[in-house]
């Protein structure tokens, strides 16, 4: 099979994209910079484009089997502390998905050979703040900044089901990896000894270890009947107290040095709500269609990406 990917050199895309070179699929990586793009895999080629403009690299979409749309600017920034949103910030967090998806539209209906699938990436912060309700796919969309963000990140590429291209969404969970993401976040105070829950510890955690989020997008990419929106996240959520302990255990820490809530607010602002407000999401549609977790418990996930302290 041939995909065409953007955002393929970030978290989940550069390990993606091994994956899929694995097994000798041909892709095609979308990148702002081509040529730092070094040590590819075999039957890997990363082609320029802007993010935003339709040009030469719409005749890699010709005779793609399935586009991957992974691209869009960190909510919570590169550095180790999450960067605060501001009115500029949050501005760019939006544009840089809907003008990807917009592109990758525009681009579609100028091929002639049309993917068979298109795969775009959002969130579960599409759900917004729900307590304690279980999230399935069906669930209704919140009315915070993250909610309107993911809902119109899902509707920039959805015509692409006009054009006669299966639309696949899938709703990213907290993706815990040892190469960036959350987990490095999370892991820094129980470094320093000064490990425990955030706020009240009461919130919910929907996570997924990166290989199942990579092996549940090759999958949906190639099983017949995937339409449609799909929940990327472990088929166990935890709380975040419970996550805290349990992180504290495997690296031999105490977890008992709660992070005050308010000082959260104070020191980041609105992005505090990402760790302060969760949501308590279930994979129901992936079930269904029989896919099968490598790391469908926390311990067992954190035990595989944490080395020994």
């Amino acid at each position: 099979m041939k995909y065409t990917i953007s955002g393929g050199t970030g978290l989940i895309g550069s390990k993606l994209v091994r994956l899929l070179a694995s097994q000798e699929h041909e892709i095609i990586i979308l990148s702002r910079s081509p040529d730092s793009t070094s040590n590819l895999p075999r039957h890997v080629k990363s082609v320029y484009w802007d993010g935003k403009n339709v040009s030469d690299w719409v005749e890699q979409l010709d005779g793609t089997d399935v586009v991957i749309n992974l691209a869009g600017e960190s909510i919570a920034g590169k550095g180790i502390i999450p960067s605060r949103w501001t009115e500029h910030k949050k501005d760019r967090i939006l544009k840089s998905r809907v003008q990807v998806g917009n592109a990758l539209l525009e681009g579609i209906k100028q091929v002639d050979q049309k993917p068979q699938k298109f795969i775009q990436a959002s969130a579960i912060g599409y759900y917004g703040s729900q307590g304690d309700e279980i999230l399935t796919e069906s669930s209704p969309p919140g009315s915070d900044f993250l909610s309107r963000t993911c809902t119109a990140w899902e509707s920039s590429t959805k015509p692409v089901f006009d054009l006669g291209v299966t639309h696949i969404v899938v709703r990213l969970g907290v993706v815990l990896s040892e190469n960036g993401g959350a987990l490095p976040r999370l892991i820094l105070p129980f470094k320093l000894f000064l490990g425990g829950p955030i706020g009240n510890g009461e919130q919910w955690y929907s996570w997924i270890h990166i290989d199942d989020v990579c092996s549940a997008i090759k999958y949906l990419s190639e099983h017949a009947q995937a339409q449609g929106v799909f929940n990327l996240t472990a088929p166990n959520p935890v709380k975040n107290k419970f996550f805290a302990k349990t992180l504290g255990e495997i690296m031999s820490r105490p977890a008992f040095l709660p992070v005050p809530g308010f000082l959260m607010k104070t020191v980041l602002g609105e992005v505090s709500t990402v760790v302060l407000n969760g949501q308590r999401v279930f994979p129901k549609r992936l079930r269904q269609l029989n896919f099968s977790f490598q790391y469908p418990e926390l311990e067992e996930a954190l035990r595989d990406l944490i080395s020994d302290p």
